[in-house]
């Protein structure tokens, strides 16, 4: 199919735009028998390139662009910097779609990186240094940008009040605990909590394993930064210590091998196959969060908005009390200031400048 023939509203099938850029040279649509293979196997290599949560996203925003383009008559393909300097603008100014909101700096930079992605599937490439998209999204940022919105922590003394809140006799309960503790000691993100799996090489769509050893729990895992190890200590107490919250998950659930967390059926009596999805983590912590009473003196959509999955990597940083290398580490940050971004309660004047200087 020629490229023109692309339907410019559709999002790339598996991240391979239209599927014509992996057709071999001089065929005529059909693809050869003997290079079908091949092909397919690389589709698997392309979609392996970004997460699926990232894929879905992308392919939203070309929806959203694509929209917003019919209802202006314009065409979204071929790339035309004008368009999406005008699309951008009308994103920051609540005009992209009926009844729409202005859109902060972050979502229309994030709408930015999408279109690109989309068109470089498809074989296109879009000049974001072209005055129409550069001068404007510069406008945008002055006009707009604000400072980042972070989620709260989850400390430690709100932790143990939320894990008091689940049910240790009922298997859904010695699930959530885990994952609430491992999450929380491991500065885990929720997709790299639910990726994991009991060991190594079990399962295709497994980006991590667990070890256990007399000391602690060794995590390996595929984080936005690479492969890294985590090391997660046995705590104090049983009741808040993560290794024993996932081994007594693994012995009542009799999980031995594939996905660590899974979903419980059966009214909470038995364990399935599937591996949780990472929203069920987010909506963990959230439900929790209003159980214990967190945050009380806030309205409870107000609560709901301020906890996320972040909290527990956030909570990690701001408590451990050792140097802020380990706490870097242990979170995969390339950089000390990226982690500092974490900390919600550290000394912010340790170091005076101001008397340091003589005054």
């Amino acid at each position: 199919m020629p490229e023109n023939d692309v339907d410019p509203h559709s999002a790339p099938s598996l991240g391979t735009g239209t599927g014509d850029e992996l057709q071999p040279s001089g065929s005529s649509g059909a693809l050869t028998s003997h290079l079908a293979p091949l092909i397919e196997r690389a589709r698997g290599y392309v979609e392996a390139s970004s997460s699926a949560n990232t894929r879905r996203a992308y392919a939203a925003d070309w929806a959203h662009f694509s929209s917003w383009c019919r209802r202006k008559g314009l065409a979204p393909l071929p790339p035309d910097a004008e368009t999406v300097g005008l699309y951008i603008t009308a994103l920051a100014s609540g005009e992209a779609a009926p009844r729409a909101k202005p859109s902060a700096v972050s979502t229309i930079e994030r709408r930015l990186s999408a279109i690109s992605w989309n068109y470089a599937q498809r074989g296109f490439t879009l000049d974001r240094r072209d005055r129409h998209i550069a001068t404007v999204l510069a406008g945008i940022r002055n006009r707009h940008a604000a400072p980042p919105r972070q989620k709260e922590a989850i400390l430690p003394e709100e932790l143990i009040a939320m894990l008091e809140t689940l049910d240790r006799g009922t298997l859904r309960g010695l699930r959530d605990r885990a994952m609430l503790l491992i999450g929380f000691a491991g500065g885990l993100r929720r997709s790299e909590i639910v990726a994991l799996d009991c060991g190594r090489d079990q399962t295709e769509d497994g980006r991590g394993w667990i070890a256990i050893f007399d000391k602690g729990l060794l995590v390996t895992l595929r984080g936005k930064t690479g492969w890294r190890e985590v090391e997660i200590g046995r705590g104090s107490s049983d009741l808040t210590c993560p290794v024993a919250a996932v081994e007594t998950w693994l012995k009542f659930a009799k999980i031995a091998h594939g996905p660590l967390f899974r979903r419980v059926i059966g009214k909470s009596k038995a364990v399935g196959a599937e591996r949780l999805r990472d929203q069920e983590v987010a909506r963990l912590i959230k439900k929790a969060v209003l159980a214990a009473g967190i945050r009380g003196d806030l309205p409870e959509a107000e609560r709901i908005k301020l906890f996320s999955g972040h909290s527990l990597r956030a909570g990690l940083a701001s408590s451990a009390e050792v140097d802020e290398r380990y706490v870097q580490k242990q979170l995969g940050h390339a950089s000390a200031e990226m982690t500092r971004r974490y900390q919600r309660r550290r000394d912010r004047f340790r170091v005076n400048l101001t008397k340091a200087a003589g005054l």
